[in-house]
């Protein structure tokens, strides 16, 4: 195996036992030790990997979001879907990733919560991660505005209404540790169904 895939592997396997500590411990009191300790090594060995644990947390944050762009792109480039049916699948994979990654939403919440009471600037922070997804959307209304598949309705107060939802399942999944996609993809659908032309 190349040191490469080594070192990746590696990197990964830090990252599922990082999100441990902090789910266990919060972000606050998450400290580099404690991850390595978590892991088995010396914090030197962890050094090699990551710089401190915020390097940590945002690299998992990152990944969450590169993975679930990438699926939601799939989706995007799918020609035989109609764009409200492409609404609708991106609308239920997004809240069953939700679910299915709620431990890390936990986190993400505990640390924005964290982040508030220090006077951080969270809505910027949440926008900035949230954008990709958001021109996503955008370019499906877009689109299906154009080939007359969706009503001509104002773009920013859809995109903002699809948002809620996803908004609302990750409060769901982490204040409620309600799993149930099917109510929330019930209110999609209906919702994607007023955008039909």
């Amino acid at each position: 195996m190349s040191a490469t895939v080594e070192h990746e592997k590696r990197k990964r396997e830090i990252l599922e036992k990082a999100l441990d500590v902090f789910v266990e411990e919060g972000y606050a009191d998450t400290t580099f030790q404690k991850i390595a300790d978590r892991c088995g090594i010396t914090r030197t060995i962890l050094y090699l990997y990551f710089k401190n644990k915020r390097e940590i947390f945002t690299f998992s944050i990152k990944r969450f979001t590169e993975r679930l762009e990438e699926s939601l792109r799939a989706i995007v480039a799918d020609e035989s879907l109609a764009s409200y049916e492409k609404l609708e699948r991106i609308a239920v994979l997004t809240v069953e990733n939700c679910v299915e990654h709620a431990r890390l939403l936990s986190v993400i919440m505990a640390y924005l919560t964290h982040m508030k009471r220090s006077g951080g600037d969270t809505a910027e922070r949440v926008r900035r991660r949230t954008i990709r997804m958001r021109h996503i959307i955008a370019g499906v209304v877009i689109a299906g505005q154009k080939k007359g598949e969706l009503a001509r309705v104002p773009l920013k107060p859809v995109i903002e209404l699809f948002y809620s939802i996803v908004e609302s399942a990750i409060f769901r999944v982490t204040m409620l540790d309600n799993d149930s996609v099917d109510e929330l993809a019930s209110a999609a659908r209906l919702f994607i169904n007023r955008l039909k032309n």
